[in-house]
């Protein structure tokens, strides 16, 4: 896997772009069938989901089984790569790239310190608050409601998140106020439209119980690098397109008319700079077997239960 920094025309660090070859299937990854889906590990089922018709959300039903591919992140590692969220990207890229059951496969990845969920946070509204709002509830069964939160940037725990009680996050905690946090890892899911806590649950529950705004990183699909050329290409073609045609306005109308350049030029460079950042959909796989084994994997891990609700015999 081959690594390189992105950053904005001023320097600013904005994420790790992560090249992947030759691993044509992840360790862990989205399987479909019809409206139904399944997020595998390691073989194991995690997460089990069925879109509602008409697209207003998703109803799930999560396993005990998933397994984090982070090793446990000890307190003197916090405190070396405190404050220095590049340093932490390269670190779970690692994990990323040699621990098993992790979500990468063959093409382009973002990981970024710039999330859409630390835009959307109203003011006046404390970081616990928003975070609670945020978080999607239920175990083992619950609902992303796509049509409530239209915003879609909603977050699912891949297992229950622990109390403040909890022994871990009562150690988090303790470096929340020291500072050296580190940051919880997210992956979004364009067929869930909503991201997956890969790593720190207990992370993020130590920052929802102190109220501060837990750092994160999060992972995405990006342009594919053999899409860029053309991408670029299409992306100046309108640049000179549009320089032309007010070329053209201004020998009908006289140098009043802007060369163009103000308005074209700003809108190149956010083009160009989405094609190293933009989320691109999440790749899903057939399931093998289709919906006789979807509902026979459903029916093993919901013990018979009435899942998913209203949809009688699935």
């Amino acid at each position: 896997m081959q690594r390189s920094d992105v950053r904005r025309d001023d320097g600013t660090w904005v994420g790790l772009s992560l090249d992947v070859q030759d691993r044509h299937q992840p360790e862990l990854g989205v399987f479909t069938v019809g409206p139904r889906l399944l997020v595998i590990q390691l073989s194991r089922p995690v997460l089990l989901a069925v879109v509602e018709e008409p697209l207003q959300g998703v109803d799930f039903w999560r396993t005990d089984d998933y397994r984090s591919f982070v090793p446990p992140l000890r307190a003197d590692m916090g405190r070396a790569l405190s404050g220095s969220t590049e340093r932490w990207a390269h670190r779970f890229a690692r994990y990323l790239s040699e621990s098993p059951g992790g979500p990468l496969h063959e093409g382009r990845w973002l990981l970024s310190s710039e999330s859409p969920l630390q835009r959307w946070r109203h003011a006046g509204t404390s970081h616990a608050e928003y975070w609670k709002s945020m978080l999607v509830e239920g175990h083992p069964d619950g609902y992303i409601d796509w049509y409530f939160h239209s915003t879609s940037w909603e977050v699912l725990p891949l297992r229950p998140m622990p109390g403040p009680g909890d022994s871990r996050v009562k150690a988090y905690r303790k470096q929340v106020r020291e500072g050296t946090l580190p940051p919880v890892l997210l992956w979004w899911v364009s067929g869930l439209d909503c991201h997956l806590i890969l790593d720190g649950h207990a992370r993020l529950a130590a920052a929802i119980a102190e109220s501060i705004e837990p750092p994160l990183l999060q992972l995405h699909r990006t342009v594919a690098r053999e899409d860029l050329a053309a991408r670029i290409d299409d992306a100046v073609g309108f640049y000179e397109h549009e320089l032309a045609r007010f070329a053209e306005l201004r020998a009908v109308h006289g140098p009043t008319v802007p060369d163009g350049a103000a308005s074209a030029g700003p809108q190149l460079v956010r083009v160009l700079h989405d094609l190293n950042t933009a989320e691109q959909p999440t790749w899903a796989w057939p399931l093998p077997g289709g919906e006789v084994r979807w509902r026979r994997i459903a029916c093993e891990v919901t013990v018979g239960k009435n899942w998913p609700r209203g949809q009688e015999g699935a």
